[in-house]
């Protein structure tokens, strides 16, 4: 346990050689609220810590199993359930959508493809027309305004960050195919097996370890997108909402953990150590193949899309080779996911910063560090 400035303490512990990745964490708390950062290599957690605090009054402490909103990283745990559903055979990454759900055909949308859905490419990047708050938490009445809506531009055509959109558009996708929402199918296929602490809808009896998330100082990222939740985040039915873009609930250590099956050859470890295979590597092959790269029509800059992730590239150097996917959370949250190093590294937080924040970056470039030390030893 290490003192910090603000007489906050990390917790948690680091295999020898993954120190850095608690010196990170101590450098971000020295000036914020509360967070966790997780990594692992070949499916096994070397490196777990957490520290702060838990509320916007500073008197409680974030705990080993304290949980917060990580917005947009959830989109990385739909991708999962959509890929281990083509894995299966279940879903074709190359059909249109409308094979399972046959009223998105509507209004031009019958080329789009599932693949569409998981780049940002599908052209439905907010919905047509403004909706309220009461409307978001009704599930079949929003994936009906998708359904009946016209794409913004030609479906496949580039990118535009579809940042609420795609949470509908995946989890009716899921839903059509298995008759499951897409948080239930998360819950059984990921979050038991793997033994996770990661919620899509999260049940009242976990309200007690969600930490506050602090929001002044949060900037929009898309124009007009997601400022509608911000006042809704701390609020019960919030958390309880099944939202597959932006309302997940968990710390970095399960983040890391869901995601290290795609770093493993699609192997995850249940708690007692057994493999539990998720996906193929064929399968995890599909996510780096190029479906987007230049300037985003709703980020306003470049960056490159493969299928379900976002990929390194110069606009976004979080990787040191080709084979890392990634992407992040409004406000700070992130997950990388390096295949070729089979390493996962994942933060979380409760301080929501906007473009001047590098807290998630310096956790990610600890953890490349103490792999290319950990290489270098051999």
């Amino acid at each position: 346990m290490a003192a910090i400035a603000n007489k906050t303490t990390v917790s948690g512990s680091c295999e020898p050689g993954y120190e850095s990745v608690r010196a990170a964490l101590i450098e971000n708390l020295a000036d914020d609220l509360g967070g966790s950062a997780a990594m692992t290599v070949d499916g096994v957690v070397v490196a777990d810590v957490w520290g702060g605090h838990r509320d916007l009054a500073r008197t409680a402490p974030w705990e080993a199993d304290t949980i917060s909103c990580v917005w947009s990283t959830t989109k990385m745990a739909s991708a999962l359930c959509v890929l281990m559903l083509v894995e299966r055979g279940e879903l074709d990454l190359e059909a249109p959508v409308a094979q399972y759900w046959p009223e998105f055909a509507a209004a031009g949308k019958e080329q789009v493809l599932v693949r569409h859905v998981m780049s940002h490419t599908a052209g439905l990047p907010e919905f047509a027309e403004p909706v309220d708050d009461a409307l978001v938490f009704d599930w079949d009445a929003c994936c009906a305004l998708l359904a009946a809506q016209a794409p913004s531009w030609t479906p496949g055509d580039g990118s535009g960050y579809h940042a609420e959109t795609q949470g509908w558009l995946l989890g009716e996708l899921v839903r059509r195919v298995t008759g499951t929402t897409i948080g239930s199918f998360f819950a059984a296929n990921v979050n038991q097996p793997l033994g996770l602490d990661f919620h899509i809808g999260l049940d009242d009896s976990h309200f007690s370890r969600v930490a506050e998330m602090a929001t002044l100082r949060a900037e929009p990222t898309v124009q007009g997108a997601g400022m509608r939740s911000l006042h809704l985040v701390n609020a019960p039915s919030w958390r309880r909402g099944e939202f597959p873009a932006s309302g997940g609930h968990t710390n970095a250590r399960s983040v890391a953990l869901a995601m290290a099956p795609i770093a493993n050859g699609g192997i995850g470890l249940s708690p007692e150590g057994e493999q539990v295979q998720l996906l193929s590597p064929s399968t995890i092959d599909r996510i780096f193949e190029v479906q987007a790269a230049g300037v985003d029509r709703s980020l306003g800059r470049p960056i490159t899309f493969g299928i379900g992730f976002g990929l390194t590239d110069d606009a976004t150097p979080l990787g040191t080779n080709d084979r890392t996917c990634w992407w992040a959370g409004w406000g700070g949250s992130m997950c990388v996911i390096d295949v070729e190093n089979r390493m996962t590294v994942a933060y979380t937080m409760n301080q929501m910063r906007g473009s001047d924040d590098f807290r998630a970056a310096r956790v990610v470039f600890a953890a490349h560090e103490a792999m290319a030390l950990a290489r270098a030893r051999g």
